[in-house]
Order: C-alpha cells, then sequence, then structure tokens
C-alpha cells in the first residue's frame, strides 16, 4: 500500500500533508510580503489583509474567510477593508442572495492605486505653487518647495509616460 498514514491513523495519500505545506507556504508568503509593505508605509494589518487577498485563489474572501485565514477578529478585517477600500486597492461585492461582503483584488489594483496618487500629486503641486509664490524664490525655504515642486511635475510628467507604456506591456502580454 502506498498511501502514507497521517498522524491520526488515516490514509490520506499524503494529501493532508501536502495542503497543510501549502497553507504553510501561503502564510509565509502573507507574512513576509505583508511586512515589506509595512515597512514602505502601509498599516500592518490592511497590509496583511491585502497579501492574503492577493495570494488567494479567485482573489476574494469573505470577512469570516480573511479572519480565519490570518487569525484576527472581524473588526481588524473591517478596519483593513475599509482603509483598502479607500485607497483603491482592494472592492466590495455583496454576494448575491445573502448580506456577506466579499473583499477582491482585481489585476490592476496597483495602476488604479497609483493613478489616485497621480492626482494627489497635482494636488500638491498646487500648493506648492502657492508656498513658491508666498516665499519667493530668493529665500532658502522657497527654493526648497520650489525643488520639490519640480519634482512633483516630473513625476506626473513621467508618470502618464510610464503608465502608457504599461497599458501597452499588459495587452502584449496579456491580452488586456
Amino acid at each position: 500500500m502506498d498511501e502514507r498514514r497521517r498522524g491520526d491513523g488515516r490514509a490520506d495519500g499524503g494529501r493532508g500533508e501536502a495542503v497543510a505545506g501549502a497553507e504553510a507556504a501561503a502564510s509565509r508568503f502573507i507574512e513576509r510580503f505583508a511586512a515589506q509593505l509595512v515597512e514602505s508605509g502601509m498599516a500592518r494589518m490592511p497590509a496583511r489583509v491585502f497579501a492574503a487577498l492577493l495570494s488567494s485563489e479567485r482573489g476574494d474572501l469573505t470577512s469570516a474567510e480573511l479572519g480565519d485565514r490570518l487569525k484576527i477578529s472581524p473588526a481588524a478585517v473591517s478596519g483593513a477593508v475599509r482603509y483598502l477600500a479607500q485607497v483603491n486597492m482592494v472592492s466590495r461585492e455583496r454576494e448575491p442572495g445573502s448580506r456577506r461582503e466579499r473583499y477582491r483584488v482585481q489585476g490592476d489594483q496597483w495602476y488604479r492605486a497609483l493613478t489616485e496618487r497621480d492626482a494627489m500629486l497635482r494636488s500638491w503641486q498646487a500648493t506648492l505653487q502657492e508656498g513658491v509664490s508666498h516665499f519667493g524664490l530668493e529665500t532658502p525655504q522657497g527654493r526648497r518647495i520650489n525643488e520639490t515642486l519640480e519634482f512633483f511635475q516630473f513625476l506626473e510628467k513621467e508618470f502618464g509616460s510610464l503608465m502608457e507604456r504599461w497599458e501597452t506591456h499588459r495587452a502584449e502580454h496579456h491580452g488586456g
């Protein structure tokens, strides 16, 4: 008999060990990627929830599934999802015939999040321009503010070109 026995004596052909190994690998990915997102400025719980959604088979999970997977409370899931939805990294979908919501990551969540940041950069530029006008280029603070303004103007210009190149790349490699 080729089947391996589980710790409780039942034969499962090694599937229990394989599932446990896959779950452990998924958990390691979630925690590692979440830690990297935290290092870049994202709060810990939204980072963990995002990584869990990203690594889920269908790209969506319910609050209960997220809580089980991450060993966190419904309140922690709710707060994390609220933040992620605000920054366009997840969407909420109502399950047909149910009050339960599923939370989903889209393939283009980074594109949408960065596009939102582009609008924020434009808003910052307007305020920075006011600062340059107020302080003047002859003052140290005016020169610092102007350099920041020029940096954001450069980013905005390059960002448009970068997004166009991404759209071309995605169409060529992923069919849209």
